[in-house]
């Protein structure tokens, strides 16, 4: 991916390194919080509840890293590009529509960090917090994707980056609250489904975002596209099951499968259209 000498945003947190005290998590708010808007995102808390016996009770606040901080770390570098990249393109894209693109935040902590919407923690991987509109991240989950998920690459980094800001665009536009009310009215199963839908959205809105970056400034690099749509299935309910459990329980799928993750990617990237990210709409995701 060419994202060197790309412009860097100025919407970027760092916590990392920040001092923390163990404290235990047994029930504490902070802690339900968290959990409860996992699942109003569709993402699973089972990590949190089960790996997580303690936790530090990490700061709020971080400084916006200097241009020499960035020089010398080349991830937190490619983040802060990717996040101004999607400034970029969103705020485009929103005025085409006669709307105003509220840029997000995006903090990099280490192990765990307090946002808005509770106690975050790396163990439940990246994540977006509607209440506070902040992307947070442990830049050790990229780690765990080249070693544990086998999806290296700075494209597949930028994939996850994008995928967490397409959530973003969701709240935005009013979608997540739109579903988060719907799923207060159906089953468990049928609440499933709908996160499904929302994630699958966001995989797509991650594709818009890469179309229009390509054609603007040419960043996609061959083995790119193949990097993303990797991560995208490393990263499928399906996968993740599998390799947890030995089986597959569609019903419970929170985000999707494999070949659904690619397929929705690739819709975004070949359309350059948000409206082709309508999964709610489709017969079939």
């Amino acid at each position: 991916m060419r994202w060197r000498g790309g412009r860097r945003s100025s919407n970027i947190e760092d916590r990392r390194g920040a001092k923390a005290t163990p404290r235990l998590l047994g029930g504490g708010i902070g802690t339900i919080v968290l959990v409860l808007v996992a699942m109003y995102f569709g993402v699973d808390p089972t990590p949190l509840l089960q790996t997580m016996q303690q936790s530090p009770s990490a700061s709020t606040s971080g400084k916006a890293p200097s241009k020499q901080d960035l020089e010398n770390d080349p991830l937190a570098d490619m983040v802060s590009v990717v996040v101004g990249d999607t400034e970029d393109v969103w705020k485009v894209i929103f005025e085409q529509q006669g709307r105003r693109y509220e840029e997000p935040t995006l903090v990099m902590f280490s192990g765990a960090t307090q946002s808005a919407c509770g106690l975050g923690q790396a163990a439940m991987g990246p994540f977006y917090c509607p209440a506070d509109k902040k992307v947070y991240i442990d830049l050790v989950f990229f780690d765990q994707m080249r070693n544990r998920f086998r999806a290296p690459g700075d494209f597949a980094q930028a994939y996850v980056i994008a995928h967490e800001i397409g959530h973003h665009v969701q709240n935005l536009l009013g979608v997540s609250g739109q579903v988060h009310r719907m799923k207060q009215r159906v089953s468990k199963v049928e609440a499933n489904a709908l996160s499904v839908r929302l994630e699958l959205q966001a995989d797509c809105l991650a594709g818009v975002w890469a179309n229009h970056a390509d054609r603007a400034r040419s960043i996609i690099e061959d083995g790119d596209v193949d990097e993303a749509l990797n991560a995208a299935s490393a990263i499928g309910d399906d996968t993740l099951q599998r390799q947890s459990r030995g089986t597959v329980v569609p019903e419970t799928f929170t985000h999707g499968t494999a070949q659904q993750r690619k397929r929705w990617f690739r819709v975004g990237l070949q359309s350059g259209n948000p409206d082709a990210c309508d999964t709610f709409s489709a017969d079939q995701v």
